[in-house]
């Protein structure tokens, strides 16, 4: 499955004035593959607390008295971590990119919004983990000149994420800002 990244404003030249960047929702979604992703992720991490805390109950039963509603809450927000998180941050997670500036939207329980204009692109990285190469995915760190650090946007298609870069860095290249 080929995506294209969609670019809707024209290439600014040095004649034209800077563009009115503004903090917006982004509008494309992730990868839909992307709630498969995370629900791994959550369920491995569900695993290690929870079979932990477990392994601590019957083999040191002197704290086994506040261990107990311990491993309660922990497994609670385990569950919460695999059955709702996931789908959760699929509604949440978007972006976007446009001649002129990278837009990305993540979190579930903290949300973030991003706006990066090209001019302050420095590189633009894929990344996919192993999970992310089962899956067919990768993620994007665009990094910039900001002290906030790098935009990141999980969970996208392999091909939207190469596409993505590719464009990005021809953009980048043809701006005229010194990336700093």
């Amino acid at each position: 499955m080929t995506a294209t990244v969609a670019v809707e404003e024209p290439t600014r030249t040095a004649d034209t004035p800077p563009p009115n960047l503004r903090l917006r929702s982004p509008q494309r979604r992730v990868s839909r593959r992307a709630i498969a992703w995370w629900t791994i992720q959550g369920f491995i991490g569900a695993v290690v607390m929870v079979g932990g805390m477990t392994a601590a109950q019957l083999w040191l039963p002197a704290i086994r008295p506040w261990l107990i509603p311990l491993w309660v809450i922990v497994a609670a927000l385990a569950l919460v971590e695999v059955f709702v998180e996931p789908t959760w941050r699929y509604a949440v997670h978007r972006w976007e990119t446009t001649s002129t500036a990278v837009y990305s939207a993540s979190g579930w329980f903290v949300r973030e919004w991003r706006v990066a204009p090209i001019s302050r692109i420095q590189t633009v990285d894929t990344v996919a983990g192993p999970l992310q190469q089962l899956l067919g995915l990768a993620s994007i760190t665009v990094t910039t000149a900001s002290a906030k650090g790098p935009v990141r946007i999980d969970g996208l298609h392999r091909e939207t994420a190469a596409e993505m870069a590719d464009h990005l860095t021809e953009i980048a290249q043809l701006s005229t800002g010194d990336a700093t």
